[in-house]
């Protein structure tokens, strides 16, 4: 055959096969066997082994995974993913429906659709073909998920029909069916491991596996809810929906365009008791304009658009008997009291334990052990108390007493002014907070020393390898080799043992000398200094450059770092004052870790000739970060504060009134976004 020959029969396949998932996943209407088609993607697997050089990235063989991902790229949203407003009544929705009269004097239509309880992706097509998928992350930033979401079945690789834009983005929700939880779950009793606590859970489980042929293996599913783009066919979402679903993309059937309230309470009403009829799960109702124009018009808040509005179904709650309550201590040494329940069916699961969260909700609620509780599951992996049932409460039962002291070391509790939580403050010597900031220091985010999860790390530290993240670079092939620990059976779960045979102990002694590399922030981040999450372990990075500088800060200099307030400058001077913190970090420097940033890359341009910008508010074209690299990008400098030498301001919308009133006075050139965007052209 030749290469010629060999094309035209991939392309013929290929268009076949993606047409038959579009009838299977999409319609429901397949038009051959399952045998037929499987026959076919042989065909096609065998052409593009001989003739690899002819294989697409978006063939149907890619369905199956294969791909490995060590690391997911952190991508920025071309569109921010903005979170919708939530309301829990009719009289919030029809406050809603209020707030639109009022702005729009026009007659107005909404689009009804079901709030797929699940997670939420980002989907590029360029000249019709997927090319990028991303979660939401923090709705500025997400982890590219293509190589799993292309196994994926009702996600078209290839769009169908015409009308597309040349460049198309669309949102949805990753859905994981009840079947397929129910089959994944019982995969996980068999092999001895820990089920799902919901089908949320687990597809953003799965969503995040590193070999996307696992991913295959959960049969999960999407339904797109929005369509984005320059070129758009129609000028309303309704419309948009309905010719996506003609491109091949899996709409929902069960969307409405609704004229009035009466309509949408229909709607509501009819799905707040259908939905148990759904293979998948939903916990509500979105309300959105339908008009692109009059979306327009509303606008946006920081984080919701005015147009939208998300309706939530009424949580579930049964009820049942409280028998005890025990105090978990976790890695930052917050102490959180559970309850542990008579086992109860709720949502589909039994529930032995439940949340009470704090000392303050404990005694609001004024629960007490052998109490009759009410307890909900909106969707938590750990279930809530709501409320108790004093109707049945027994004769003589006692006050319940927050602890004082710790449950696992005794150390006395702390509680510091303005908090709800008790916490530990023996961070570098109570079992549950070493062990919970080695697992942190391990983490993806962190060092990403995946080698070593599973239960890894406790076996460590209960053998007394490891006592702190320093410990961890110490270890070698004589210490781990052939250690074994056994975990007793535990309720439903059978006894296991962990043992580091010679290819498990190798590939850890691989991660942990590859972490090595890990960049500087990653590293600061992995400390788990208090209130130091990842934007702002970014923050201090690029701020100070060092290790060394940071430690050396005193409290003014932290607070004019962007993001950081009193608060977290407090928490961050704590931590380093400390001995045995400063002696861990001189520690890890010596055995290799990254202690400075990498130097920053040239900028692009000198268009902005060294000049400071302090950017402020929210922006239609760009994310805040998205303006500041453009400022680096073009030979600007960002400061996180207004000062006389500061140039200029770039002010969004919402921007802080202090902000602006200290630019005016101090006679600060002001610009909006697009003078900005006009700067840089």
């Amino acid at each position: 055959m030749t290469q010629d020959e060999a094309r035209r029969q991939i392309d013929a396949l290929s268009r076949e096969l993606h047409e038959h998932n579009y009838n299977y996943y999409v319609l429901s209407q397949p038009v051959i066997s399952d045998y037929d088609f499987d026959q076919k993607l042989k065909q096609l697997e065998a052409l593009e082994k001989q003739f690899p050089e002819l294989a697409d990235p978006n063939s149907p063989t890619r369905r199956v995974g294969g791909q490995v991902n060590k690391e997911f790229r952190q991508v920025r949203h071309r569109y921010p993913m903005l979170s919708l407003g939530n309301t829990y009544s009719r009289e919030e929705v029809r406050d809603f429906i209020d707030r639109i009269r009022k702005s729009i004097s026009d007659e107005v239509e909404y689009v009804c659709e079901l709030k797929y309880d699940g997670v939420a992706i980002g989907l590029r097509y360029e000249s019709g073909r997927l090319v990028q998928a991303v979660t939401r992350g923090d709705g500025e930033t997400g982890d590219e998920v293509t190589d799993n979401v292309k196994t994926i079945h009702s996600i078209p690789l290839r769009l169908h029909s015409k009308g597309w834009p040349e460049e198309l983005e669309v949102r949805g929700e990753v859905l994981m069916p009840h079947a397929s939880f129910d089959h994944l779950n019982k995969m996980k009793a068999e092999n001895d491991d820990t089920p799902f606590a919901n089908p949320r859970n687990a597809t953003s489980g799965s969503l995040k596996m590193q070999d996307s042929a696992e991913v295959a293996k959960r049969r999960l599913t999407c339904m797109v809810y929005f369509v984005l783009g320059e070129e758009l066919p129609y000028n309303n979402h309704f419309e948009n929906l309905k010719a996506a679903r003609q491109w091949g993309l899996n709409v929902n059937d069960h969307i409405a365009l609704c004229k009035n309230i009466d309509e949408i309470f229909d709607y509501i009403n009819h799905w707040d008791t259908a939905r148990a009829s759904l293979d998948f799960d939903i916990d509500g109702v979105v309300i959105k304009v339908n008009s692109f124009s009059q979306q327009q018009a509303l606008g946006f808040t920081a984080k919701s658009p005015r147009w939208a509005i998300s309706y939530k179904f009424k949580a579930q709650r049964v009820a049942t008997r409280l028998m005890s309550i025990a105090y978990q201590v976790g890695r930052t040494g917050a102490v959180t009291p559970v309850a542990n329940l008579e086992p109860v069916l709720l949502a589909g699961t039994t529930v032995k334990r439940a949340s009470l969260h704090n000392a303050d909700i404990m005694q609001e609620l004024d629960v007490r052990v052998g109490d009759s509780v009410f307890v909900e599951k909106g969707g938590e992996v750990i279930p809530k108390i709501v409320g108790v049932d004093l109707a049945n409460r027994p004769v003589g039962g006692l006050p319940t007493q927050f602890i004082s002291k710790c449950p696992e070391c005794g150390t006395a509790l702390v509680r510091q002014p303005g908090e709800v939580a008790h916490y530990c403050p023996n961070e570098d010597h109570c079992p549950p907070q070493i062990k919970g900031k080695l697992e942190h220091f391990i983490s993806r985010r962190a060092m990403d020393i995946d080698s070593l999860g599973e239960g890894k790390i406790e076996l460590l530290f209960d053998k007394g390898l490891v006592n702190n993240a320093a410990d961890l670079y110490t270890l070698d092939y004589q210490k781990l080799f052939g250690l074994e620990k056994v975990y007793p059976a535990d309720g439903d779960r059978k006894e296991r043992i962990v043992t580091f045979q010679k290819r498990a102990t190798e590939k850890i002694l691989e991660g942990i000398g590859n972490s090595k590399a890990t960049p500087f922030q990653r590293v600061l981040f992995a400390l788990g200094i208090r209130y130091v999450g990842e934007t702002v372990a970014r923050k201090l990075a690029e701020h100070f450059g060092s290790m060394q500088a940071l430690m050396q800060a005193d409290y003014d200099t932290l607070i004019t770092v962007n993001e950081v307030g009193e608060r977290i400058a407090g928490s961050v001077l704590e931590w380093f004052a400390r001995p045995e913190h400063q002696e861990l970090v001189t520690r890890l420097k010596e055995y290799g870790l990254q202690m400075e940033m990498e130097k920053p890359a040239e900028a692009a341009t000198q268009k902005l000739g060294n000049k400071s910008f302090v950017v402020s508010g929210t922006f239609a074209h760009f994310s805040r970060d998205g303006i500041k690299e453009a400022i680096q990008a073009n030979g600007g400098r960002n400061v996180s504060a207004i000062s006389g030498s500061t140039d200029y301001v770039v002010a969004g919308e919402n921007m802080g009134p202090s902000k602006l009133a200290k630019a005016e006075k101090l006679g600060i050139t002001i610009i909006s976004e697009e003078e900005f965007r006009k700067m840089i052209e």
